[in-house]
């Protein structure tokens, strides 16, 4: 393929950088560069602008409201937005669910969700993993009961990322127990003010509620809020994870972190020598390099594929296992290049404590940072059964 940019995309790179210079606030700009919690918000803000635009549904068709955007256009932006410290787009809604409808949903479920999903009426959590059910998702227990033109939800979901911030949240649960695993399973949308539901928060290192676990109560959820055919959802599912892991190899946000990492290795240390001329860091620095320029390689070429021809199946797969390899060695670099100033984000810090160390708007988020992405391992599909479906495929023996 080839990797040049025609005129067009980089005229488009002009316009998306004007667009970040003048529009992104610098208030949430300064909060993203220095590692400090964005609130709803912000979020909230930062998506009405893009809204505003037309740019915030990037993969979208045209049809239901979208940029449409090609494969390298989304590429162009996931970079570029990156380095400008702009909030990553909450995906939830818009590259989870919203694909998700426009493949399977009802006319009905199209025109009233998805202008919601654009306009910020709603904000949507994912309800996939349970406290048994995080990589093996088939053997989830949360149940929905058929009781006239309701079902009646019990169970648990965790690892709810800002579940607190949610109104909607779509739900894979267990229609039938008495078939194959994958076979009993539906899809839900469930209203998260229903009687019943319950958000709990899980409390991180950093003290933040980032994650929760959200209960289900004899909920009554509409059957009209059934996504496509009973029983059938493991299908939607699956479709689902292809798109997020696609999205999981982070190549703008690798390529900002690397560029920060070699800004504080190229800093006198308490030696009076950068850390960079030390050959072994160098040598680390160069490798990751290295993989994150064939990561974003393919990672065009696998977008572009899914373009062309509906989710990536084995690739999405590979790249988000390296992904998320690069992301935590580019965290671990950062760590070791800022020594002693990679402060612990204790559940004790407080607003202002960043200022005590000579460049907090780089050294202040690294500890944080690194603690935080160790998810990157098991979120979206662990790596190991990740690897798991590659030797399956490659191996022989079928997808």
């Amino acid at each position: 393929m080839d990797l040049s940019y025609t005129p067009e995309e980089l005229a488009f790179q002009d316009e998306l950088r004007a667009f970040l210079r003048d529009e992104l606030p610098g208030d949430i700009a300064d909060k993203v560069r220095s590692g400090r919690e964005l609130d709803k918000a912000d979020m909230e803000r930062w998506h009405a602008i893009l809204n505003a635009r037309g740019w915030l549904a990037q993969n979208w068709p045209r049809a239901f409201g979208g940029a449409e955007w090609s494969a390298v256009q989304r590429h162009i932006y996931d970079v570029e937005a990156a380095a400008a410290h702009a909030p990553r787009i909450v995906p939830f809604g818009l590259s989870m669910l919203g694909p998700v409808l426009q493949k399977f949903g009802s006319k009905e479920q199209q025109d009233h969700w998805l202008p919601r999903i654009l306009d910020g009426s709603d904000w949507w959590c994912q309800g996939y993993s349970e406290p048994g059910a995080g990589s093996d998702l088939a053997s989830l227990k949360t149940k929905a009961v058929r009781d006239g033109d309701h079902y009646v939800v019990n169970g648990q979901k965790t690892w709810t990322t800002l579940g607190q911030h949610a109104n909607m949240i779509f739900c894979l649960v267990r229609t039938d127990p008495d078939v194959k695993q994958q076979e009993g399973i539906s899809f839900l949308l469930i209203d998260m003010d229903s009687p019943g539901v319950e958000v709990r928060p899980i409390i991180l290192l950093d003290g933040s509620p980032e994650v929760n676990e959200v209960w289900f109560t004899d909920v009554k959820v509409p059957v009209e809020n059934l996504v496509g055919e009973e029983n059938k959802g493991w299908t939607y599912a699956k479709y689902l994870l292809t798109h997020e892991r696609t999205g999981l190899g982070g190549v703008g946000s690798s390529q900002a972190g690397l560029a920060a990492v070699k800004r504080l290795a190229r800093a006198e240390n308490h030696n009076g020598k950068p850390l960079i001329q030390n050959p072994h860091f160098a040598a680390r620095v160069a490798q990751v390099e290295i993989d994150m320029r064939a990561m974003a390689t393919s990672n065009l070429r696998i977008v572009s594929q899914a373009a062309a021809g509906g989710a990536p199946g084995l690739e999405a797969s590979m790249l988000k296992v390296k992904g998320s390899i690069i992301r935590q060695e580019i965290n671990d670099l950062a760590r070791r290049a800022v020594g002693p100033y990679a402060m612990p984000f204790a559940s004790e810090a407080v607003e202002g404590a960043n200022d005590m160390i000579p460049d907090r708007l780089e050294a202040g988020p690294v500890a944080a940072q690194y603690f935080n992405n160790r998810k990157l391992s098991i979120f979206g599909g662990s790596n190991e059964i990740q690897r798991g479906i590659i030797a399956k495929v490659t191996m022989g023996g079928g997808a």
